[in-house]
């Protein structure tokens, strides 16, 4: 009889020690959007102190075309306010091309960092088995000398 309630007992306790360790344990927050918490960081695609791409991030799904890319670059990435922008596909086809413009109200004509927009459409068709591919941001180089050519490329996932 009195093994039976030593087991009881024995059992009681390795119950409550279960119970608040497992209390104990923090549990990761569930945040509105519904972003994983525990996933890393996605940081804006960028070449340090030339430009940073702030939409889209890298490895993010575009939207159907035509695609938004918003960010800022120093004043020389740009030609006239302008500069050219590609799309690739997986297999480097360029499957849509097209230009950022500094905003309005911004003077391209400095060092200093501008924001810039562009709308870029791409061709959904000649994506090929794989649905991901790259932006690549090209400084626009009108003296054609290699020294002077730039670019910053990062990897796009498509819808």
């Amino acid at each position: 009889m009195k093994r039976r309630y030593l087991v009881i007992f024995a059992l009681a306790i390795f119950a409550l020690i279960f119970w608040g360790l497992t209390r104990s344990i923090p549990k990761a927050p569930v945040l509105e959007n519904g972003n994983d918490p525990l996933a890393p960081e996605v940081l804006p695609a960028q070449k340090e102190g030339k430009i940073i791409v702030e939409s889209p991030l890298p490895e993010s799904t575009l939207t159907p075309s035509p695609i938004t890319i918003k960010g800022k670059a120093v004043g020389n990435w740009f030609f006239e306010a302008t500069a050219p922008v590609e799309v690739v596909n997986w297999d480097g086809l360029i499957i849509g091309e097209g230009y950022i413009k500094v905003n309005d109200g911004y003077d391209w004509m400095t060092t200093d960092m501008v924001p810039f927009t562009g709308t870029i459409s791409y061709d959904a068709s000649q994506l090929g088995p794989y649905k991901y591919g790259w932006i690549i941001m090209k400084k626009d180089n009108p003296s054609g000398e290699p020294q002077f050519d730039d670019s910053l490329e990062f990897k796009i996932l498509f819808p």
